[in-house]
């Protein structure tokens, strides 16, 4: 028996030596290493040996085994390096040809227009603050006299998170919150740029969701004038020398006297086309003198200060810019529009 495992030994190496893939190595494993090979065909007879010369023989199948099973591992890694070596030359790489060219992104339309406007007011000794966009009702609205069940409260649809906790209708709650922290003494000057909630149907014009620009500017003798000289400059700088503004009687809670600044129409130059609706001016933001409540309401005295606050959207400001008609073209990521500003 032990001849018998000596001459399979130097078969199944042989066999090993001749395989020319790991098909066929494996094909020699089996035969000979097998539940039904040589070597356990030949083991199945120990049954007949006796006491003393099984040992023997089983100490010699084990060798027998380990010679196989070593040949066959050397036999599959000079398999596995020929097949590295012919996959290195046939996947050679050329080092010398040009990289393949890489699409790059760019500012988003509205982070550029948002940067520009931080960029002109900072010009004008305003700074940028921010704060939270899940406000409670005090900022929100009472802070900005509008207490509960005041009317001017129907004019913008809100989300509530709960009786208190809403999603922040504007930024106003920053400049309330930014009153504040000064107890009293001015100046203060800000801008106050961030996203906004309201409760809007989704068009061409309408978001319920949109970027918002506020600013606030309160010291002792802040007038009228200083509100429309600050939009005059801002006007000019942003949409071109050439433009005008206007102020029109509004109403809003939170000021008093209010305006509507218009700009002259950039497509017709103030003569009146489609766009302008024939009137020459387009409304680009709300604006007026704080409100004495609210700046009682948040700590200073409206006996020695005075000031004016402002609010745009900049969703407005890029399309009036851009010549854009759609404000949902800012949220929906579509590459083909977003690629016109790679400039920006």
């Amino acid at each position: 028996m032990i001849e018998r495992l000596k001459a399979l030994e130097s078969e199944a190496l042989e066999a090993v030596q001749a395989s020319g893939d790991k098909k066929a190595l494996e094909q020699v494993r089996i035969r000979y290493l097998g539940k039904k090979g040589a070597i356990t065909e030949v083991l199945r007879g120990m049954g007949q040996l006796s006491a003393e010369e099984r040992p023997v023989v089983g100490q010699k199948a084990n060798e027998v085994r380990e010679s196989i099973q070593e040949a066959l591992a050397k036999k599959v890694e000079a398999f596995e390096e020929a097949e590295l070596e012919q996959r290195l030359e046939e996947e050679e790489i050329d080092v010398t040809l040009p990289g393949r060219p890489m699409n790059q992104g760019s500012t988003h339309p509205l982070t550029a227009v948002v940067e520009e406007i931080e960029d002109i007011f900072i010009g004008l000794g305003f700074e940028v603050t921010e704060g939270p966009e899940v406000e409670t009702d005090y900022f929100n609205f009472e802070m900005i006299n509008l207490p509960p069940n005041h009317p001017a409260r129907d004019m913008q649809d809100t989300f509530y998170i709960s009786e208190d906790i809403l999603l922040r209708t504007q930024t106003s709650p920053v400049q309330a919150r930014t009153l504040q922290k000064h107890e009293g003494e001015g100046p203060v000057r800000i801008i106050c740029p961030g996203k906004v909630y309201r409760r809007d149907e989704d068009d061409a014009t309408h978001s319920h969701q949109f970027m918002q620009i506020e600013g606030l500017y309160v010291d002792e003798n802040v007038r009228m004038s200083d509100l429309k000289g600050i939009f005059d400059t801002f006007v000019k700088q942003y949409f071109g020398q050439d433009r005008e503004i206007r102020l029109r009687p509004s109403f809003f809670p939170f000021t008093e006297p209010s305006a509507e600044i218009d700009v002259t129409c950039g497509i017709c130059a103030g003569k009146g086309c489609r766009i302008c609706k024939q009137s020459g001016w387009i409304e680009v933001l709300g604006s007026g003198m704080v409100h004495p409540r609210v700046l009682e309401l948040n700590g200073f005295d409206p006996d020695i200060y005075s000031g004016f606050a402002f609010g745009m959207g900049v969703e407005r400001f890029a399309m009036l810019k851009y010549g854009i008609d759609d404000i949902r073209h800012f949220y929906t990521n579509d590459t083909r529009f977003l690629s016109q500003f790679q400039q920006l």
